[in-house]
């Protein structure tokens, strides 16, 4: 690992910490880095985005500088997981912060995919004299915020499908309701819930088996709850005017299949139980352009999580 990809990763880690309260604004991380006299190299300000309409990572980590440090930001490098912002929003634009600061490198994680930044920010600070590196693990960067990124370029939420099934593939028992997950994955299932926008079933799955949808067995907000039927079909353009940034959608097989058939869907999450049925509802079939991303072992579930190929 280089030394702008280990600053990097600091960068994500204090990012990270923005789950939750920074939506709808993506998750950003900061750290500025000088040569000290006589002791070299390190961390002298680190901030994350911490909340919607409060100072952005750029702005928490120039607030973090001890006084005695200051000096130093002439010679400094900030690192950054997202592009800084260059527009004026509910605060003014970080590109002309760091300007001000006058740092004198400035490396990001990846390019912000939002309208009104998109370069502009990079090209704010070369045109001030700023050396700026782009692309420090880019991968991780655009991950780590791929719901905004989604949202913005597709002007739709990122999809997440899930379903539990059972080792043969059934996702009920010969028509009724089956407890497939255990109080462990359970418990995750509501932390997904806390870590995304809205929910989704469809009328059978609701009128079956009345599923609240919420956080009960977690920490965070209840995600918006959606019902949709044939007479009541899902609009992402309105999930996209509310500014929903993220759904899940949890079934059942008719409404997880349509998503499916129209190829509309980010991330899907399969959990497996041990057990078999001899009849019931199928699960629906993986699509082709699916790869496994991630594969988890909880109390004998197997929990897989795919992303596109």
């Amino acid at each position: 690992m280089t030394t702008d990809e280990r600053y990097m990763e600091r960068c994500l880690q204090l990012a990270r910490n923005g789950l939750l309260t920074a939506r709808p604004n993506p998750m950003v991380g900061a750290v500025i880095v000088a040569n000290c006299p006589g002791e070299g190299e390190r961390i002298i300000g680190e901030g994350y985005h911490v909340r919607c309409g409060e100072g952005h990572a750029e702005v928490n980590a120039f607030a973090s500088v001890k006084t005695a440090d200051k000096p130093l930001l002439r010679e400094a490098t900030l690192y950054v997981s997202l592009e800084p912002c260059s527009h004026f929003g509910k605060t003014p634009p970080c590109a002309d912060l760091i300007v001000e600061k006058g740092v004198r490198r400035v490396v990001v994680g990846c390019i912000d995919e939002f309208a009104k930044v998109q370069g502009r920010g990079i090209r704010r600070l070369q045109e001030a004299g700023i050396s700026v590196t782009v692309g420090v693990k880019e991968t991780e960067c655009r991950q780590l915020n791929r719901r905004f990124f989604t949202f913005h370029r597709l002007h739709r939420p990122y999809i997440i499908l899930k379903w539990a099934q059972t080792a043969n593939g059934f996702i009920d028992d010969r028509g009724h309701a089956l407890a497939i997950s255990t109080p462990f994955t359970q418990m995750l299932v509501h932390k997904l819930r806390a870590e995304e926008d809205a929910v989704l079933v469809g009328r059978i799955t609701d009128e079956r088996e009345h599923p609240r949808l919420t956080v009960r067995h977690w920490v965070g907000p209840d995600p918006v709850r959606l019902v949709v039927s044939r007479s009541q079909p899902l609009h992402l353009d309105d999930l996209y005017e509310k500014g929903i940034q993220s759904l899940i959608v949890e079934g059942g097989a008719t409404t997880l299949n349509r998503f499916l058939e129209q190829d509309l869907w980010d991330e899907i999450r399969v959990e497996t139980a041990p057990f078999t049925v001899t009849d019931g509802t199928r699960a629906p079939q993986l699509p082709a352009t699916a790869r496994v991303a991630r594969s988890e072992n909880y109390d004998g579930n197997t929990i897989v999580t795919l992303v596109r190929a």
